[in-house]
C-alpha cells in the first residue's frame, strides 16, 4: 500500500513538473510561473524573479499608434498578436499626467526619454518619492541587470537596452536608505525591483500597506538584494499575473511606463 502511495505522488510530481515546462504550440518550452506569494514580518508581497541572462524582459510605454497603453490588458494584447505570452507585468517608474514617464527612459535599446537631474521642487509638504535622494535607474546592457543611483549612472554612461529612472533607492550596496525612518507611519502600498548577488532580479509588490523602511529590508534581509529600486506607490501600482488573477487597474487612468515579463 505504501509503495503504490509513493508511486502515486512520483507521478504526480511529474506531471506537475512536465506542466510547468511543457512546450508551447510552436515547440518553446513555457517556464514556470515567475510570481509567487510571500511573507515578510507580517506583510504579504507578491515576488516575481528573473534571470535577466535568459529572460524576455521588456518595457512598455506607447503602443503601434503612439499612444500609451496605459493598461496592462493592452501590453497582453501586443505581445499575443506577436504570438508570444505575457507572463507578468507591473509598472515601472513613475509618469505625468499624459504618462510620461518622469525620467529616464530606453526601449528597446532607444533612449525616448532623457536623465532626470531636476532639482526636488518647491513645496510645502513632504518631497515628492521621485526627487528623494538618491534616486536610481534600473537598466539591462550587455553585461546584464544594474541598479544604482542616478548620479553613478551619468558618470558611467553605459551603452543601455532598457532603463527606467524612479526614485528614491531602496538599498544600496547591502545598505538602507538612511533617509527612511523604521517604523514610519507613511504606510501605501509600494512596489519596487531589486538584484540580487547571483544576478536575479526580484520584481516586488506589496499586497497592503508598508513603509518605506520595511519595503526595504524585505529586498535585503528576505530576498538578499544588495542594490533595490522604488518604483511607485499608492494606487498608482500595479501587477499583472494570470496565474494568480491579478490584472490591476490604476485609479488615475492607467500606467506610464510599465516592465513585462514574455514567454514563448
Amino acid at each position: 500500500m505504501l509503495r503504490t502511495i509513493f508511486a502515486f505522488y512520483l507521478l504526480l510530481a511529474g506531471a506537475l513538473a512536465a506542466r510547468a515546462q511543457a512546450p508551447d504550440a510552436d515547440g518553446t518550452p513555457v517556464p514556470a510561473d515567475p510570481c509567487a506569494r510571500q511573507n515578510f514580518e507580517g506583510a504579504a508581497y507578491i515576488v516575481c524573479g528573473v534571470d535577466p541572462a535568459k529572460a524576455d524582459l521588456r518595457l512598455f510605454w506607447k503602443d503601434a499608434a503612439g499612444k500609451p497603453y496605459r493598461r496592462f490588458s493592452g501590453v497582453a494584447d501586443a505581445v499575443t498578436g506577436e504570438g508570444h505570452r505575457l507572463l507578468f507585468a507591473m509598472n515601472a517608474g513613475m509618469y505625468r499626467e499624459d504618462f510620461t514617464p518622469m525620467g529616464l527612459y530606453v526601449e528597446d535599446g532607444k533612449g525616448l526619454i532623457p536623465v532626470n537631474v531636476e532639482a526636488p521642487p518647491k513645496v510645502s509638504g513632504p518631497v515628492p518619492n521621485f526627487f528623494k535622494r538618491p534616486n536610481g535607474i534600473f537598466y539591462l546592457d550587455e553585461a546584464g541587470a544594474h541598479i544604482v543611483s542616478t548620479e553613478d549612472f551619468l558618470k558611467q554612461k553605459p551603452n543601455v537596452q532598457l532603463a527606467t529612472q524612479s526614485g528614491p533607492m531602496l538599498v544600496m550596496s547591502g545598505k538602507i536608505n538612511p533617509i527612511f525612518i523604521p517604523g514610519s507611519s507613511d504606510r501605501t502600498r509600494r512596489n519596487g525591483v531589486g538584484l540580487s548577488a547571483d544576478g536575479t532580479l526580484r520584481f516586488v509588490i506589496s499586497e497592503g500597506d508598508v513603509n518605506f523602511h520595511d519595503f526595504a529590508s524585505l529586498f535585503r534581509d528576505e530576498l538578499k538584494c544588495p542594490d533595490a529600486l522604488f518604483l511607485d506607490g499608492g494606487n498608482g501600482t500595479g501587477l499583472y499575473n494570470p496565474a494568480l488573477g491579478r490584472n490591476d487597474t490604476s485609479w488615475h487612468g492607467g500606467y506610464g511606463p510599465i516592465i513585462a515579463l514574455v514567454g514563448g
